[in-house]
Order: C-alpha cells, then sequence, then structure tokens
C-alpha cells in the first residue's frame, strides 16, 4: 500500500486506502489543497488490482511526477515525486522501504520569527529557499530572492549554499556563502529566522584549497671539502705570469741578457786607449819623416 508525504511537511502522510482518491481546492475532494496553482478538481488516483494510477483532471498547471508532465493513467510506484502547482509529494511504500543507518538521521528547519512562526520544515535531498512557488520551502518574504539559497544533504551533514541572493544568507550573525550546519545554529534568511534541528554529525574539516603547498622539487649535491688557501703568487695569476719565464720556442735561440752599466764602462775604456793608441802610432811616424 502506497502512502503520500508532503515534501514540505505542511501535513501529516496519507494513505491510498480508497480505490479513488481526488486532489484539489474543491473542499469535496479527498485531499484538499488552497495552492492558487491547483486546479479545483486538478488531479485523482485509482486503485485498480494493487496498482495505483495517476490521472490528470485537464488541469491548468498540469500534473507532474518525477519532473515530467503526465496525462491520463500513469502508474505510480514507490519514490516517485509528484508536483501540482508548487505542493511536492513522495510516494512511499513502507513494506518495500528498507530501514537503513543514516535514515535515524532527521533534519528540521523550524521558523522562529517571520511566515510560518512555530513551523518544522523537514529537509531531504536538496531543497530550495526562496519566493518562487517552484521552490520546496516557498516563503512570500518580499525580504527573499526567488530563489534565495539551496538546503542538501551530503550523507549525515546539512549544508547550505547562497545562491546569489540579494541579502545573503546569516548562519549565527555571519555571512556565508555555502556552510555546514549543526544541531542548534541559527539562520537568517531575508526577515525569516530558522533553528536547525537534527543530529550531531561530526565533519572532517576541509582542505584550505587556497593554502601555500610546499613540494620537495629536487635534491642538491652535497657541497665540496674546502681546499687549503693557495699562495699569494698562485692566487694572482697576473703576479704569477709576471714572475714565470716565457719558455723558449722550438729551434730559435734563446736571447742574450744585455749587459749592465758596469759593462759598458768597461767597453768605453777599451775604446778609448784603442784610440790613444792609433794617436801614438800616428804622431811617431810623422816625427821619423
Amino acid at each position: 500500500m502506497l502512502r503520500i508525504d508532503f515534501s514540505d511537511n505542511r501535513q501529516a502522510p496519507i494513505w491510498l486506502v480508497d480505490e479513488r482518491f481526488t486532489i484539489g481546492q474543491d473542499s469535496r475532494n479527498t485531499l484538499v489543497l488552497g495552492d492558487a496553482e491547483v486546479s479545483p478538481f486538478h488531479a485523482e488516483i485509482r486503485q485498480d488490482h494493487g496498482y495505483y494510477y495517476l490521472s490528470d483532471c485537464g488541469s491548468q498547471a498540469g500534473t507532474y511526477v518525477n519532473d515530467e508532465r503526465i496525462g491520463a493513467r500513469f502508474q505510480l510506484r514507490a519514490n516517485d515525486r509528484l508536483r501540482l502547482g508548487s505542493v511536492a509529494l513522495l510516494c512511499v511504500d513502507p513494506g518495500k522501504s528498507q530501514a537503513r543507518a543514516e535514515s535515524a538521521a532527521r533534519w528540521f528547519l523550524q521558523v522562529l520569527k517571520g511566515e510560518h512562526e512555530g513551523k518544522k520544515f523537514h529537509i531531504h535531498g536538496s531543497m530550495t529557499f526562496g519566493r518562487s512557488v517552484k521552490c520546496e520551502l516557498c516563503f512570500s518574504d518580499m525580504a527573499l530572492s526567488r530563489r534565495h539559497c539551496e538546503f542538501f544533504l551530503k550523507g549525515d551533514v546539512l549544508e547550505v549554499k547562497d545562491l546569489a541572493s540579494a541579502s545573503g544568507v546569516l548562519v549565527n550573525q555571519q555571512k556565508v556563502g555555502t556552510a555546514v550546519l549543526q544541531p542548534g545554529d541559527q539562520l537568517k534568511i531575508g526577515s525569516v529566522s530558522l533553528l536547525v534541528i537534527g543530529p550531531r554529525v561530526a565533519v572532517a574539516p576541509a582542505e584550505d584549497e587556497d593554502a601555500t603547498q610546499f613540494m620537495r622539487a629536487i635534491d642538491l649535491p652535497k657541497p665540496l671539502k674546502s681546499k687549503p688557501a693557495a699562495s699569494a703568487a698562485s692566487a694572482n695569476p697576473l703576479r704569477s705570469a709576471a714572475h714565470a719565464k716565457p719558455a723558449s720556442k722550438p729551434g730559435v735561440p734563446a736571447a742574450k741578457p744585455r749587459p749592465g752599466l758596469h759593462g759598458l764602462a768597461l767597453a768605453g775604456l777599451a775604446v778609448l786607449a784603442i784610440l790613444a793608441v792609433g794617436v801614438g802610432v800616428v804622431l811617431a811616424a810623422r816625427a821619423l819623416f
């Protein structure tokens, strides 16, 4: 047997026990919905040999199952998502649903101040919050954007994400873009104040993507041991070159050293002696003739 749950938890679940189940604004329907986009006789569900068939009754806004518009005798199955106007419903088969550990973690948002004050909304999957009738959490607060923010579950962790709204999202009086929520957190969205209710879950700290990370590139070679200091002559190549004797080329005689001043004086005296002897010889020859 199927059960109809309201996605926004506005009413208690309804069991489909009758063979014909009608939905609409008119008070004669089995399920009366006051949404402006719901027609007086919007849709009906019929039970036939244990199967459930949903039909649209010519409504203006249409009837959708899993975001697809349907016509007549669409067979419903467990976990199908129905939408009539802005009202979202979920088909549940408790007999086939398996008890899972994560199902015990239930998250709620309770309105502390603003529209629907005191009401609790059950959060599951991904739910948008704003003024648009297409939002799962629809509020008529004019301080809200049409699609203001989104609440979504990642396992047992509830997060909120600002959808580029005009006034932003405040968590414990701090403006956030995306934040992990914990039980007891208070949100301010437009003029609506919300209290987070749910299980306390340990969340691993997220890595900072902008943090500077240092990576080892290569191993540098170890420095060589220092050698003893060279002599002053070897340290200065110019001085070493000045003291070094030029090497003679093969086949070329080495240049003779030039005489010093003492050698020049002796050579000069020898020349004078030779001249004096010559002068004496010349004078002696004239005397004889």
